[in-house]
């Protein structure tokens, strides 16, 4: 009989940690030769993937490899952003992305290369361990934690704690599938809570206790659920809960099918309330009840522009990018700004942008304006505040279509076209049917796909309306049937807007959620 796909990687992971498959990349940097194809998968424990050879020459035999570092808080001091720099300079073609988990990926690395660039990175506090695999990823959080003054409460060290408890710890590096852990205190709720496999959002009680709603489940792609809310923990219980939720999904997640392998699929087996009492008694602790947290609006929820400090006379810069998209070149441009300036750090965002932190207000113009000359935008549009993109066709195996020069023509289009346009959108360009990029659950998705244009085959995206994350009035987008090009999507994404403002609706998600409505404005001309 065939080994099956999720049979072969659970041989694979039983047969070598993943772990130890970094005494081979050495190996490997230092002798060449052909890599043993299951040391392939067990590279992604490292932060490896290999790379579509889209953009790569016919002549060229090398295996080039996509490269993520883990951003720990989202938070860069100016040593790693140089080093960053230099090192997608030296060995990554000038390429250098944010993530959706406020990590860094890197294109074209090659695995002789590995040793010097890990090396580099280590000097400077940074890994690509456990970066990617069927492990705990790195711990999302809002990246202005200890800088507002909305804030909640300042969650670093817990952040720090829980990132200690699963790196590189043997007893969590064979999970069924990959786990997600986000930690927020955040007052505007930045971070997408419900869509992590487990999650901790402070609240403040009655009396002002500091308390952490629990969630667990949220997911994407083929996990395409919002996290249940299970009730309240204290924050000395957040370490145990984390360890025992994610040791309940090591020892009874499904390894049997890799599309049915995630924390959401066993909440959902289980079903919620033997769920959290297995949770409680693994844990040793007592989930309080409660009523969940009120969320603010989708469209409130990001860090954009100029924002206010927690001290007096500063302020920080939400700067916004075309699907995270920076490079080395301005990496480095970035670090000598910081340095003339006086200023220490960048942190990066779950919407692949970044935030200058503590600026004194009389520079912030000055700054502003070296940003902008950098073709950072400091004061981005409402259609680029939210706008985010996947790896795309350029770099990605799985990918239909390119993505990231494809959210920056639309966006660029519809800020033009409509300069007073007030109402942050979330638009998300994805390249493949799956949801790296997140279009199921924002105003305009665009997921790629190949259907037929007079008798040919061609690539382009469908288009999904409607999807917002807003607590419990959390919604994924619907499939319209619209298939577009490329070329095709911003006129009709304009028509979507003009729609939109000629209408009595209070906002644009309520427009494109409407039962009633219809996408199909106009044919494209």
């Amino acid at each position: 009989m065939k080994e099956s796909k999720a049979a072969r990687i659970e041989r694979i992971k039983r047969q070598k940690d993943g772990l130890d498959v970094l005494k081979e990349i050495y190996r490997y940097a230092k002798n060449g030769g052909e890599i043993d194809p299951e040391d392939i998968d067990r590279l992604k424990w490292y932060g490896l993937y290999t790379q579509n050879r889209t953009l790569q020459a016919k002549e060229d035999p090398n295996l080039y490899f996509m490269l993520r570092v883990k951003i720990e808080n989202g938070v860069l001091n100016r040593e790693q952003i140089r080093t960053l720099g230099e090192l997608s300079v030296r060995y990554a073609k000038g390429t250098a992305d944010f993530t959706t988990r406020q990590d860094l990926q890197f294109h074209w690395i090659e695995l002789n290369d590995l040793p010097a660039i890990f090396d580099a990175l280590e000097t400077v506090g940074l890994t690509t361990r456990m970066a990617a695999g069927d492990v705990v990823r790195n711990t999302v959080t809002c990246p202005l934690n200890g800088k507002t003054k909305n804030e909640i409460a300042d969650v670093r060290g817990i952040v720090e704690s829980v990132n200690r408890l699963f790196d590189a710890n043997r007893e969590f590096s064979n999970l069924p599938r990959k786990f997600k852990i986000g930690i927020s205190g955040c007052g505007s709720f930045c971070m997408p809570h419900e869509i992590q496999d487990l999650s901790f959002v402070a609240q403040r009680g009655t009396e002002g206790e500091l308390r952490f709603a629990l969630y667990v489940g949220g997911g994407l792609a083929s996990n395409r659920r919002f996290a249940d809310f299970l009730g309240y923990v204290a924050e000395e219980q957040i370490l145990p809960v984390a360890e025992a939720t994610v040791s309940l999904f090591r020892d009874f997640g499904n390894r049997e099918k890799r599309n049915r392998a995630r924390l959401g699929h066993l909440v959902k087996a289980w079903g919620v309330e033997t769920f959290r009492q297995k949770l409680q008694e693994r844990a040793k602790v007592t989930i309080a009840n409660g009523r969940p947290p009120s969320v603010p609006a989708a469209r409130e929820r990001h860090h954009c522009g100029i924002v206010a400090s927690e001290k007096e006379g500063y302020s920080h810069i939400g700067c916004a990018l075309f699907g995270g998209l920076l490079g080395g070149e301005r990496l480095l441009q970035l670090c000598d700004l910081l340095e003339r300036e006086n200023l220490g750090e960048i942190r990066t965002t779950t919407k692949q942008n970044f935030l200058i932190t503590d600026i004194p207000e009389y520079r912030i113009k000055t700054i502003c304006d070296t940003l902008e000359g950098m073709r950072i935008n400091p004061y981005p549009s409402a259609f680029r505040t939210r706008t985010t993109a996947c790896t795309g066709l350029a770099f990605c195996k799985f990918a239909i279509s390119e993505t990231k020069s494809v959210a920056e023509e639309v966006a660029l289009y519809l800020e033009n076209r409509f300069p007073a346009f007030g109402e942050p959108v979330t638009i998300s360009v994805n390249g493949c049917p799956n949801s790296c990029a997140h279009p199921c659950i924002a105003d305009i998705g665009l997921s790629g796909a190949t259907f037929k244009r007079d008798g040919k085959s061609v690539r382009g995206f469908e288009l999904l309306v409607g999807g917002k994350l807003e607590g419990a009035g959390s919604r994924f987008s619907r499939r319209t049937g619209i298939q577009l090009t490329r070329e095709e999507i911003p006129r009709y994404l304009e028509e979507i807007i003009e729609s939109y403002l000629q209408s009595s609706s209070p906002s644009l998600a309520e427009f494109l959620s409407n039962e009633e409505f219809s996408p199909i404005y106009n044919e494209i001309g």
